[in-house]
């Protein structure tokens, strides 16, 4: 064989052994291909998926929030209905409180004077037993005195009933406008504390 002839088959086994390993490279690219498309579609799918359920998920929190949030509306609404009726019914309590005042020191006033008249009217009978000279007199005037002493201390007695009462009045007028107060300064809509605070 001529070395030509040797050196066109070695060219030729060249370039079949080249063509050889393109072809099997391209077979092994189009399966790489055809497996990334393959992983690319399964991904999209999936993502599609999660999404979905994102959205839904989403869209059920958003519900649940509408709801919660319409719950504690109703809620603030009530109890600022609640707190406004408690101060209503405060504002009346004190009102009326106020009046009993009034009338308790218009009482205790006629009650003193009461027994102002009363003390002077002892005086009065202890100046006459004194100046008294016979034994009827004297009865008249002993029994005119206990008449006056009696009198004098059912005065004095209801006296110290309408000062009771007096106070009494006056506490309850410092306990309601204690409690006006704490309404006045209460945020609207937010729970009352007061230890008097009564649901109505």
């Amino acid at each position: 064989m001529k070395t030509r002839e040797i050196i066109l088959i070695l060219l030729a086994a060249a370039f079949g052994a080249v063509a050889i390993v393109t072809w099997s490279e391209e077979i092994a690219a189009n399966e790489r291909a055809a497996k990334i498309s393959k992983e690319a579609a399964e991904a999209r799918l999936k993502s599609a998926a999660d999404i979905k359920t994102l959205n839904d998920k989403a869209a059920k929190d958003a519900k649940d929030a509408v709801a919660t949030v319409a719950k504690l509306a109703e809620a603030a609404a009530a109890k600022l209905a609640d707190a406004d009726a408690a101060k209503k019914k405060v504002e009346a309590d004190l009102a009326k409180a106020k009046e009993d005042a009034g009338k308790a020191a218009v009482k205790a006033a006629e009650l003193e004077k009461a027994k102002q008249l009363a003390d002077a009217r002892v005086n009065e009978l202890n100046a006459e037993l004194a100046n008294l000279r016979n034994g009827s007199e004297l009865k008249e005037a002993i029994a005119s005195r206990k008449k006056a002493e009696a009198d004098l201390e059912a005065a004095s007695a209801a006296l110290r009933e309408a000062n009771a009462k007096l106070a009494a009045a006056l506490a309850r007028i410092a306990e309601l406008e204690e409690e006006n107060r704490r309404l006045r300064e209460q945020p609207r809509g937010t729970p009352n504390t007061s230890p008097n605070y009564r649901v109505l």
